[in-house]
């Protein structure tokens, strides 16, 4: 069971039972993750835990009714069930807890209730009650009673099951047999009740010598044997399952009527059979049900032979009443197992996978009786042929031929066309699915292989190929379930090779995610650099004022002009401009089965216009079968990380661009570069910060990564592996890149934004004092233009001198180095709260390759004595 499992199941049960305080789900789920074992309960274990159940039970009989009613409608887990709860009745605290907690709520529910008006109208307790208004009122009560209980008619249980089928299969409706079928009882083969006879009134048979009595018996038995009334003994109307039960003349010596009695069952059996046997044999009930309907009515005609044959010794006098009590004796036994199967498989509304499951518990069941094993064997064998026929069609070529809805896998239409399309879209897992209760319990084991098995051959085959498992034998029920295991484990490592195969060598999968790590996780350097510088200022615009295909132009001709011109892939890459920027991506992606969910959907969208560089993402073609891998959701993980680590890099670019800009302050003397020294020290620091990030990302992170994967890609032995191994190569990038914490997100955020609106700010400064430069120039040149002639020599002199003079004027601009101070401040302040977040949840959560972040950024000790400061606040914190 998987934690998750449990963790839903604990807060369900603290539900039922109105559980408030203590340590809350969280300490129930430990102690069940620590003490839980691999337990399997078995008939013995199960069987002490019934009877410990019925001796503490006040009414055992009902427990003990109860149990066999649900066991006969073959309920799952029954077993677990009952050994569960004979622990819990061991354990006297927990005994009393759940008293106290039924009476808590019993009071409760009392006092909703009283607060509520019946509809009933009772008899005021002064007045009396006649009897004849006693009978009416027993009468009505017993025709509620009967109602309630009384299963739906056959007609109406074969209208459902026809409007579920044709529902699931529109255009494969399901043959109706002809209303006649139904309409002529006399068909049936079963007992016709309420016809009564016109002639005169028989004699009675108490009346007749007792040789006489045994004749008119014998014979009356025979017909009664075959589904016919006879005189003496009759047939009593059923309604729904019953058994059916019989009137024998009253007047009829006793030691002759207690013989009857002894035989009667076996017609009983034979009217229970019947039943079953023309109830099932329609279309609606599937072909598992068809084909043990064909086995019982195989035995049934033994069976009517049987009372053929005594008919003639009964025509010859030979057979009398002990006689018939003796040939009817092997029968009986047989009778009865087919009456018990048949009552079963009804009750429990049996079909498919559930009739297998049923017969085979009860051929494990018979293991002492050699004779009833046998009969459940032959049954259980001829109802299994048209379950593994389906089987063998699906684990050895990959098709579902299930008309009835009776096999395990059952298949759900869905377009493969969406795998690129919907980033929710579960293709692999959704397509064919497991249903539960279809599985025979002796196939529970290799229910995954089997599913596994016919998807690997059904996508080869959805490719065009026709794929049939060479070594494929027919599958046939046997008591040693290693037979027919072997030849599954056979079909699943032929299925899985054929589907391994067709897609790392065929279809090159390893190339493919090879040429989508060189653009989307930046492997190409020179590539990504001329990319940027040719579509630099294009990305600059709005991106409602973006030409795409203009921007496809230029990637087109980055990729010719660089080293991913060797890619043969590289015409698979599509530019794509996102509605969001990465950051609100992210946090949608984050936000996805949370209490934050449902406010992030409805959010009203910002005013705020994208620029190209925060909607640009690549994207990547990626055609059946490989989209099964790369499918959309793989992809979204991919341009997460690409938007992220390209938006880091436009930001370096920016850094850089404004360090290049810094160089014409080289000009200004010693005394007047000390106003940029602590814009300068800030831009480095900013460079510094985001180039540790960009190489902890690509060379911490992505790179060993990948190397791990590609290393676990050459040892898969199926898709199933190979589908885990990407999906956990991404997975760790995003966690490491920490892209799947909202919290580090966010400050990772604003530290980019303070470093843009950093360069916004220089940029802008750096264009307004050199054009204010270019102005004192040239008024000092105008200036001394009046003087007289000078020579260049002269004018640089002049120049230099003027602006060295003008130098202190022109930076001590307060508001300058109030701006300044207020960026390192902010930035400072971000940055030790990322590494003080980045030290907790490496430490609490065991996230140690985060640790290398504060390793890279604080290299020198810088930020040591904040954080440890920051540190000890916490903990006064945590203690207060």
């Amino acid at each position: 069971m998987s934690e998750f499992r449990i963790h839903h199941d604990v807060n369900e049960l603290l539900s039922l039972l109105h559980v408030r305080g203590g340590d809350g789900a969280e300490g129930y789920i430990d102690l069940l993750q620590k003490h839980r074992t691999p337990y399997v309960t078995t008939t013995v274990s199960s069987h002490s835990a019934k009877v410990k159940l019925a001796e503490f039970s006040k009414t055992p009989e009902d427990f003990l009714r109860k149990y066999d009613e649900l066991k006969s409608k073959n309920v799952r887990n029954l077993d677990p069930l009952v050994y569960f709860l004979s622990k819990l009745s061991e354990d006297k605290e927990i005994l009393q807890s759940l008293q106290q907690n039924a009476h808590d709520r019993a009071e409760s529910s009392a006092n909703t209730t009283s607060t509520t008006t019946t509809s009933f109208s009772l008899p005021q307790t002064s007045t009396k009650m006649s009897m004849q208004e006693l009978d009416e009122l027993r009468k009505k009560l017993g025709n509620v009673t009967a109602s309630a209980n009384a299963p739906m008619p056959a007609e109406v249980t074969r209208k459902m099951l026809r409007d579920r089928h044709n529902k699931k299969n529109p255009t494969q409706p399901n043959p109706i047999f002809p209303n006649w079928v139904y309409d002529r009882p006399a068909l049936i083969g079963d007992f016709i009740t309420g016809t009564s006879s016109t002639g005169e009134p028989p004699v009675a048979v108490g009346t007749l010598p007792l040789a006489a009595q045994e004749q008119a018996l014998v014979e009356d038995l025979l017909f009664v044997l075959s589904g016919v009334d006879g005189r003496d003994i009759t047939a009593q109307p059923v309604l729904g399952r019953q058994n059916r039960s019989f009137i024998v003349d009253p007047t009829l010596d006793m030691s002759v009527k207690e013989l009857v009695n002894r035989i009667l069952p076996v017609a009983s059996y034979y009217s229970t059979i019947t039943r079953f046997i023309e109830e099932k044999s329609s279309f609606e009930y599937g072909q598992v049900n068809h084909a043990l309907t064909a086995a019982m009515r195989t035995l049934m005609k033994e069976y009517l032979i049987l009372v053929t044959q005594l008919e003639h010794l009964l025509r010859q006098s030979l057979l009398s009443l002990q006689k018939l009590w003796f040939y009817i004796q092997p029968t009986m036994r047989t009778m009865e197992i087919l009456a018990s199967i048949a009552s079963s498989v009804d009750k429990g509304e049996c079909m498919g996978g559930s009739t297998l499951t049923l017969l085979h518990d009860r051929t494990f069941n018979y293991t002492g009786d050699s004779q009833a094993q046998e009969l459940c064997l032959y049954l259980t064998k001829a109802a299994s042929v048209p379950y593994f026929e389906i089987l063998e069609k699906w684990i050895y070529r990959g098709i579902i031929k299930d008309p009835y809805s009776e096999f395990m896998v059952e298949e759900h239409e869905l377009q493969k066309e969406k795998i690129q399309e919907d980033y929710n879209d579960k293709y692999w897992d959704q397509r064919y699915t497991i249903v539960q209760h279809r599985i025979p319990s002796y196939l529970q084991k290799m229910a995954d292989k089997i599913l596994s098995t016919g998807k690997y051959l059904n996508v080869v085959r959805e490719c065009g190929r026709d794929v049939t498992c060479p070594g494929a034998k027919e599958v046939l029920y046997t008591l040693k379930e290693r037979a027919y295991v072997e030849q599954i484990e056979k079909a699943f490592n032929y299925a899985s090779k054929v589907l391994l195969d067709f897609l790392l060598e065929e279809k090159e999968l390893v190339s493919r995610l090879r040429s989508i790590k060189h653009y989307f996780l930046m492997d190409k350097g020179d590539f990504f650099v001329h990319f940027m510088d040719l579509t630099e200022e294009e990305l600059k615009k709005p991106v409602d004022d973006i030409v795409p295909p203009r921007l496809e132009a230029l990637l087109e001709l980055a990729l010719r002009m660089s080293t991913a011109n060797t890619d043969p892939f590289k015409d698979d890459l599509k530019i794509d401009l996102m509605p969001n920027d990465v950051i609100t991506q992210l946090l949608r992606v984050l936000a996805i089965e949370t209490k934050q969910e449902k406010a992030i959907i409805n959010a009203e969208p910002t005013d705020t216009t994208l620029s190209g560089l925060e909607a640009f993402s690549f994207d990547y073609i990626v055609k059946w079968p490989l989209s099964l891998i790369i499918n959309r959701k793989a992809l979204t993980r991919y341009q997460m990380l690409f938007r992220h680590m390209f938006y880091c890099k436009h930001v370096e670019r920016l850094l850089c661009n404004v360090w290049i800009c810094n160089k014409d302050f080289k000009q200004y003397s010693l005394h007047c570069g000390k106003w940029f020294a602590a814009a300068f020290a800030l831009r480095q620091r900013m460079l510094n910060f985001v180039q540790n990030i960009q190489y902890y990302m690509m060379f911490e992170v992505m790179e060993p990564t990948w190397h791990a994967m590609e290393k676990n890609l050459k040892t898969v032995s199926n898709i199933d592996d190979v589908l885990h191994h990407h999906t956990s190569f991404l997975d760790n990038c995003l966690k490491d890149c920490m892209l799947t914490n909202p919290e580090l997100l966010r400050i990772f955020s604003k530290l980019m934004s303070v470093c843009v609106m950093f360069t916004n700010c220089m940029q802008r400064f750096t264009h307004s004092k050199r054009q204010e430069r270019i102005s004192l120039e040239q008024g000092s040149l105008d200036t001394a233009a009046t003087q007289g002639d000078l020579t260049n020599d002269e004018k640089k002199r002049h120049t230099a001198k003027f602006s060295g003079e003008h130098a202190d004027t022109v930076q001590s601009d307060a508001s300058f180095e109030a701006t300044i101070n207020k960026f390192d401040s902010n930035f400072s302040l971000l940055l030790l709260d990322l590494l003080d977040k980045l030290s907790v949840y490496s430490t609490n959560d065991c996230e140690h390759s985060m640790i290398s972040i504060i390793y890279r950024l604080d290299f020198n000790g810088f930020y040591t004595e904040r954080l440890e400061r920051m540190a000890v606040e916490r903990t006064h914190k945590a203690v207060a």
